[in-house]
């Protein structure tokens, strides 16, 4: 080998020993492989974003043939008060912000809402170590109105609070994983899902404080929520306050189903009965009972207003209510405490009467 040769192999060799610890000392080198997303959209123009009438310092952009513009995701959200958690072991991120809590991980469609995965049609993306969402986020997710002109993405939040006040009878009181949410009006993709949070106020119609350990099925509720509520069978929405309405301490704890009316029966002393059949509100309902009337049975609608029991008829759509003691019999026979019948409430005014 001769010395021309043996230098060229020691400048390779030196070469070689210099690109390998630049790649021990580069961040990319510690990174998992299969955590990394490329993003190889080419970016054809930049978008200035403004929220609340503030230009953003960070700019979003458009890419060539989109149908919308990518907007910064950390700038926005903090924008308008909210708290990010950014994950480095999938590269998603958290916001919240009083009762609205999201998910978003980069380069997934499924954007979370109220614990339900809802797509945009364009996946999150991570350019220059900075998270980008579709301008559609703003208000298909934050509830925000987006007004995109050309190069310009105007994003405008409403602080003031617009409250709607609807009452019902609750069919289902949840609580799991930090989630809390109470159901009226209606059971399984029927009524509407109240989402509560730390501040959100309990109390009864006489003004005592409540917590929410203290709602329970069968309550009558009214609450104060708001005009957002999602797309979802039931809807969801941020609740602000809900009141009890006869609110006692020492009221039975009810169990429920809700279902069709199979059977009316009436005996020799004119007591009514009625066979209910679809689905009970908790594990320890029933599928299927008969309910006994009586005088102290409550017939309402599904805001809770008094009813007549001549609705209570054959093919009826019901949610009855009743305390743990019945017969061993199948169907079991309980007590009918309060039965709510699936009419609109001008007409359930109307038998009252």
């Amino acid at each position: 080998m001769n010395n021309g040769m043996k230098k060229g192999l020691a400048v390779l060799a030196v070469s070689m020993a210099m690109t390998t610890g630049a790649a021990y000392a580069s961040p990319a080198a510690v990174t998992k492989a299969d955590n990394l997303v490329p993003i190889s959209a080419e970016v054809s123009q930049s978008v200035q974003v403004t929220v609340n009438n503030q230009v953003l310092e960070a700019e979003g952009y458009m890419k060539a043939g989109a149908k919308e513009a990518m907007i910064p995701l950390r700038a926005v959200a903090e924008a308008i008060g909210m708290e990010l958690k950014w994950n480095q072991e999938d590269y998603s991120v958290e916001l919240s912000k009083d009762r609205i809590w999201t998910l978003v991980k980069t380069g997934e469609d499924r954007y979370v809402l109220n614990k339900m995965y809802k797509p945009l049609g364009t996946a999150p993306e991570l350019v220059d170590s900075k998270l980008y969402v579709p301008a559609s986020f703003a208000s298909e997710i934050l509830h925000g109105t987006v007004n995109a002109q050309g190069s310009a993405v105007s994003i405008s939040f409403n602080e003031k609070k617009e409250n709607v006040v609807t009452k019902g009878v609750v069919t289902s009181v949840r609580s799991a994983d930090g989630y809390k949410a109470v159901q009226i009006q209606g059971f399984g993709t029927a009524g509407l899902v109240l989402n509560v949070g730390d501040d959100t106020v309990f109390v009864t119609d006489k003004g005592d404080k409540l917590t929410f350990d203290q709602l329970a099925l069968g309550q009558i509720v009214e609450a104060e929520h708001s005009m957002v509520m999602t797309m979802s069978l039931p809807p969801q929405t941020p609740t602000y306050k809900i009141t009890v309405s006869g609110y006692s301490a020492d009221a039975e704890k009810l169990l429920g189903t809700s279902g069709t009316v199979e059977e009316v029966r009436t005996d020799d002393n004119g007591s009514q009965s009625v066979t209910i059949k679809g689905q009970g509100l908790t594990e320890q309902s029933q599928s299927e009972i008969v309910l006994r009337l009586s005088d102290a049975t409550e017939v309402v609608d599904k805001e809770g207003a008094k009813a007549d029991k001549k609705a209570l008829v054959k093919g009826a759509k019901v949610i009855g209510f009743y305390n743990g003691v019945m017969t061993k019999s199948l169907p079991p026979i309980g007590g009918a405490v309060k039965i709510v019948v699936d009419v609109e409430p001008e007409a359930a005014a109307a038998q009252a009467e």
